[in-house]
């Protein structure tokens, strides 16, 4: 490992953007977010807790070599977020996302961001069902990685565009287990599910204001109220729930003609 990459690797998409998100503004203003790093290789968990160490606002709480012990440093130490690994011995991250977060939501969760690398994006769909925030691919720099940590505890998703394109693929492949349009998104009003089907779509808050002609700080607003009402802890889960119900389809309309 380098200090220009999280973890060996060159590929040409390991660049992470938000999924929607606030242009990835970070916790700021001297508010500390604390971070536990879950990975079962010793120099990427120390290379990861080296960068994060030199910057401002970020403290690096624990370390885990495998799942169950992230599960149990996640107890004991209340990190903000959480680097996990996606494939580790006695416990992979997915099943200790799913202790971790548990479906529940409130102020004290922390927000768990995967790590990742192409060939394992058939996890993608099952790690934000249970709760996790984003992705965060193993060939990032370091300045990405930074970014995601900021962006994930600021409360945003943040998804890889080539992940999003494999999870959209994969809700394609699954059959209906819903049907479209559930009770719940009856909550939302007719701007809201437009506004919804846009972060589905991937648009950030700036493209959505641009596509519905209102201001920028109308859409955030439209954002929090839409969270609020679904009981959705971030925008990961907004993409995941308008897929599932049907209001979102693969393959369906251009953002831009809605």
């Amino acid at each position: 490992m380098t200090a220009d990459t999280v973890a060996g690797g060159a590929g040409a998409g390991g660049r992470v953007a938000g999924v929607g998100g606030a242009g990835g503004s970070g916790a700021g203003g001297g508010v500390t977010t604390r971070c536990v790093i879950a990975d079962d290789q010793a120099v990427v968990r120390e290379g990861i807790a080296a960068i994060l160490a030199a910057q401002s606002g970020l403290l690096v709480v624990g370390q885990a070599a495998d799942g169950a012990e992230a599960v149990s440093q996640s107890q004991h130490l209340q990190p903000d977020v959480i680097l996990m690994d996606v494939r580790m011995p006695v416990m992979d991250g997915l099943q200790a996302t799913r202790q971790i977060l548990g479906g529940a939501t409130g102020p004290g969760q922390p927000r768990v961001l995967m790590l990742t690398t192409f060939d394992l994006d058939d996890y993608v769909y099952d790690a934000l069902r249970a709760g996790a925030s984003g992705f965060l691919l193993k060939d990032a720099t370091a300045a990405e990685l930074v970014q995601a940590v900021r962006v994930v505890a600021a409360g945003d998703a943040l998804l890889a565009p080539s992940v999003t394109r494999r999870l959209i693929a994969d809700f394609a492949r699954r059959p209906r287990q819903h049907p479209p349009f559930p009770s719940a998104l009856g909550v939302l009003t007719q701007r809201e599910s437009e506004v919804l089907r846009l972060i589905a779509h991937g648009l950030s808050n700036a493209e959505i204001s641009e596509t519905l002609v209102i201001a920028e700080q109308t859409t955030k607003t439209y954002v929090g109220r839409i969270l609020a009402k679904l009981d959705l802890r971030d925008r990961a889960q907004a993409v995941v729930l308008a897929y599932e119900t049907g209001l979102v389809t693969p393959g369906g309309s251009d953002p831009a003609c809605l």
